[in-house]
């Protein structure tokens, strides 16, 4: 509905930013990040205009406008909120936390833990949002210097590990996520493991566990 907003800023703290566009004063939840890009205020009669990028949720238990300092952290919301599992709050504890950059480079090294230290972020959603981001990441990211370095590390030491069967390697991912062998076992179980791929395993496997 907006693609973005743009106006004086009126009011800003880590978590809200005010913009008066055209009189009407457009309220919007904002990451820390976004609130360490913004302008001072120097004076109430005379605040800076600023261009906040949006983001309009429309849910059951009401409607919010989220606002975004650049269009690459809006990007980074929006797949976010492709995950299972993951809304609005969680993501923008994460981007609170990460800056673009920073979020990409986690999710294509597989850095679980840097995304788990996200407030109301575990284990588990940290591992799903690897799971279901980084091809997708290490397609549409521009990759910098540090984060191509990174995933060369990461990929040649990947390389270098024995090939081990699908199902035991499904197993173990799982088992990564935070499930027990048993879960994970019971999850695989009657899949036709050999003529799908190991991330289309998982993701069945996962589809299986959230119903359990």
């Amino acid at each position: 509905m907006f693609y973005y907003i743009k106006g004086p800023l009126v009011l800003a703290n880590p978590n809200t930013a005010v913009v008066d566009a055209g009189g009407v004063g457009y309220k919007m939840t904002i990451s820390e990040n976004t609130y360490r890009s913004l302008p001072p205020r120097h004076t109430a009669d005379k605040p800076p205009v600023v261009t906040l990028y949006t983001y309009l949720s429309v849910r059951e238990d009401g409607i919010e406008l989220y606002g975004f300092g650049d269009e690459r952290e809006l990007s980074s919301f929006k797949m976010l909120l492709s995950v299972s599992g993951v809304g609005p709050k969680a993501a923008m504890s994460i981007l609170s936390l990460l800056t673009p950059e920073k979020f990409a480079l986690a999710v294509c090294t597989e850095d679980k833990k840097t995304i788990s230290k996200a407030n109301g972020v575990g284990p588990k959603t940290a591992a799903r949002i690897i799971l279901e981001l980084r091809d997708k990441l290490m397609k549409e990211t521009t990759i910098d210097e540090d984060l191509s370095t990174a995933i060369l590390d990461h990929s040649e030491e990947a390389a270098g590990a024995p090939a081990r069967g699908k199902f035991s390697e499904a197993q173990d991912a799982l088992i990564v996520l935070g499930y027990t062998r048993s879960e994970a076992q019971n999850a695989l179980k009657g899949m036709n493991v050999e003529a799908l791929s190991i991330e289309d395993i998982i993701k069945e496997a996962l589809k299986k566990l959230m119903k359990m």
